[in-house]
């Protein structure tokens, strides 16, 4: 009885020294999924509405690599100015993680923009586009895929051009920019 007591205490011990406390951005958008100065959307890939028919071999490449994306964005306004201050360090305090390594930054601190990926140059996992406007919120947007890499990610900006893309998935993202 000792032993098994003592055997379960330390489980229990090792199961919570072996969490990790530090915050990445998908706890972010978990815990903030419901709250309701954000605004969360999980777009998939048939949003784009495309011919798979007509895609090149590189295209179709792209579009494999591609698996989802998951969108967070807080609307600010004149009431909830502190929690916008707020909840906008905590995402670039999680950007600073080494693992998120940046390609781009443009703007100033109170609006600009930034993307940075987490992988490899050659299989990238993530990407992470945070853009943020004071007068209007942040955004943070997740592309999720698999063996992702640049070249991948330029063919699926020109698939873009040629998708006729479903708006109705992206209708909570317009109260966002009105």
């Amino acid at each position: 009885m000792k032993i098994s007591v003592f055997t379960s205490a330390l489980l229990a011990l090792l199961t919570l020294l072996s969490c990790e406390s530090k915050p990445s951005l998908q706890k972010y958008f978990v815990e903030n999924t419901d709250n309701k100065d954000f605004i969360a959307l999980d777009v998939s890939p048939s949003i784009l509405n495309l011919d798979k028919a007509k895609l090149s071999a590189a295209q179709t490449e792209a579009l494999n690599s591609f698996d989802k994306m998951n969108i967070l964005a807080f609307k600010a306004n004149a009431t909830n100015q502190t929690a916008f201050e707020t909840e906008r360090a905590k995402v670039k305090v999680i950007l600073k993680d080494p693992k998120y390594q940046e390609l781009m930054k443009f703007g100033s601190g109170k609006e600009g923009a930034s993307i940075s990926y987490v992988g490899t140059d050659e299989n990238i996992e993530e990407f992470v586009v945070f853009v943020n406007r004071k007068e209007n919120g942040f955004a943070v947007v997740r592309v999720l895929g698999k063996d992702m890499n640049p070249n991948n990610i330029m063919t699926l900006m020109s698939v873009l051009k040629q998708s006729k893309i479903d708006m109705e998935q992206l209708k909570p993202l317009q109260q966002l920019v009105k």
